[in-house]
């Protein structure tokens, strides 16, 4: 689980597949009001208090979104005015969740040779397309089309290349560059042909 506040209300929380598997888990049991679910809230906010100071009481808000292949980006924002302090308890909360899914998959990658090289693997069994990216020394692919492989396997070829991320791909179309849109892999065939 990684955390990063984002102002004086908000934070990020990225939680992995393997977060959640160590939870006992899916992504699935995200949408479901269980007491596994509740609990990994708790350990959520009690480490946003531990690492970031971020003291979660009263009313929040919480956005979901589901990632494919990287796992969960969830946004926390609390609201806070004085009418409130009088309303809550310290001990009480009140959620708002908002879930979004994207069927996108995103992938990071420290060196633009295991891109080439990732490419030249997803050409030979015919996935085409894809969109790269830079952003702080790093290099972004995002697929949206992957026939016709399921996503399992390409996640896991994806996996030997590469990292997934908590960045999203909203954050890059802001702050990254866009190398190649729609056709990466088949331009870098092209161009990085050895």
């Amino acid at each position: 689980m990684r955390l990063e506040r984002l102002n004086y209300n908000k934070i990020k929380i990225f939680l992995t597949q393997d977060d959640l598997f160590e939870r006992g888990l899916t992504k699935e049991d995200l949408w479901k009001d269980s007491l596994k679910v509740h609990q990994l809230f708790r350990d959520m906010m009690n480490e946003a208090s531990e690492e970031l100071g971020f003291e979660a009481h009263g009313p929040i808000a919480v956005e979901v979104y589901s990632l494919q292949a990287q796992g969960m980006v969830i946004i926390v924002t609390k609201h806070h005015d004085e009418k409130e302090d009088d309303e809550f308890s310290d001990d009480y909360l009140e959620m708002e969740v908002k879930v979004d899914e994207s069927h996108d998959i995103l992938f990071e990658f420290n060196d633009f040779e295991d891109v080439i090289a990732l490419s030249k693997t997803l050409n030979r069994i015919n996935i085409k397309g894809g969109t790269l990216y830079s952003f702080e020394n790093h290099f972004y692919l995002l697929l949206d089309e992957w026939q016709p492989v399921s996503v399992d396997s390409l996640i896991c070829i994806l996996a030997e290349y590469g990292n997934s991320t908590p960045i999203t791909i909203h954050r890059l179309h802001e702050y990254g560059r866009r190398l190649m849109d729609g056709d990466a892999i088949e331009q870098i065939c092209k161009y990085f042909n050895k």
